[in-house]
Formats: structure tokens, sequence, C-alpha cells
């Protein structure tokens, strides 16, 4: 852990945790926006009746299931994220979110720009670097001392959410090529 002091012992901050805490309330901030989009509409997003319709063209079944778990997983990844609560879980049911995200970007190629997987994978890695590498010490879970932020739950959410997220990634492509045939 990398502490700098300010003038006396008692003034000591947490590089780390900063760092950490500034990861989590960007990337979690960022897909809890997302995710209000899909599920309440804001921010100049479809809603549920939207993000069903969307879901559906992308060739996710059933349509409305696929729009509500793809909005709880960002507005509940990122708000544990941000919040450092059940770091594993959220950091985990982001990143398989970010999964079938990037699947469907995927035949546009890498790059953002042209519609690729880019920044969808982006938010993926790091919340599994978060759920992996912890919410540090400045976070719910540190001041509730760790009951939702143990070992074992780490493995355990990104073997769950990983999946998950390959299950429904899977069933997806088969639907979108039997109608490409």
């Amino acid at each position: 852990m990398t502490t700098t002091c300010i003038r006396s012992r008692r003034s000591c901050l947490d590089r780390t945790g900063l760092g950490l805490l500034a990861l989590r309330a960007g990337t979690g901030g960022v897909l809890l926006a997302h995710g209000a989009q899909k599920l309440l509409g804001w921010f100049g997003g479809g809603g549920v009746s939207g993000t069903t319709a969307a879901m559906d063209s992308m060739g996710f079944t059933p349509a409305r299931a696929s729009a509500l778990a793809a909005g709880v997983g960002e507005v509940g990844g990122g708000a544990l994220l941000a919040l450092g609560l059940a770091t594993p879980v959220g950091g985990a049911a982001a990143a398989g979110t970010m999964v079938a995200a990037s699947a469907v970007h995927a035949p546009n190629g890498f790059f953002a720009m042209n519609g690729g997987y880019e920044y969808a994978a982006f938010l993926g890695f790091v919340a599994a670097g978060l759920a992996v590498t912890g919410p540090g010490r400045y976070s719910l879970d540190h001041a509730l001392g760790h009951v939702l932020d143990r070992h074992w739950m780490v493995p355990a959410a990104l073997v769950g959410a990983g999946a998950a997220a390959l299950a429904v990634v899977g069933s997806r492509n088969k639907r979108v090529k039997e109608q490409e045939a």
C-alpha cells in the first residue's frame, strides 16, 4: 500500500485507496448512467420499451428480459462499484454485461468510432479488474469489514457472470446466424 503523509503521521493518505476510489467512482458512474438510459429512459435513453425493441433487433430473446438484465447489470454493477459495496459482485455483473455489449459490436471491429467493441471492452476490463483488486480503503466494503467482499467471492462472481454472459451471447449468436440464413 502506498501512503503519503502530510506533516504528521495522523494525516496519511492511502494513494492506492484514492486511486481505486477514482476508478470505482468513474467507471461505476458511467455504467450507472448508461444503465439508467436502458431502465429509466434518462439521459436520452429509450427506457425499458426502447431497450426491449433494440434487444429484439439485435437478436436477444426474450427481448424484455434481456433489456432488464442489461439495465440491471449496468445500474446495479455500476452502483456497487461506485460505492465499493459487494465489489466482486458489482464488478462481475458489469463485466458480464459488457461481454454481451462487446459481442454485439464485434462485427464492426475494435474501434468505437466505427461502432466497434472498444468502449464496452474497456468498461468490462476495468470492472473485472476492480472485482479482482478490491475496492480499497475508501469504500463501503472496507467500512463494513469486507463482509460482502470475501476472497472466495471473486472467482465465484466472475465465473458465474462469465458463464451467464457466454450462454446469452452464444444463444444470441445462434439466433442471428439463423436469421441470416
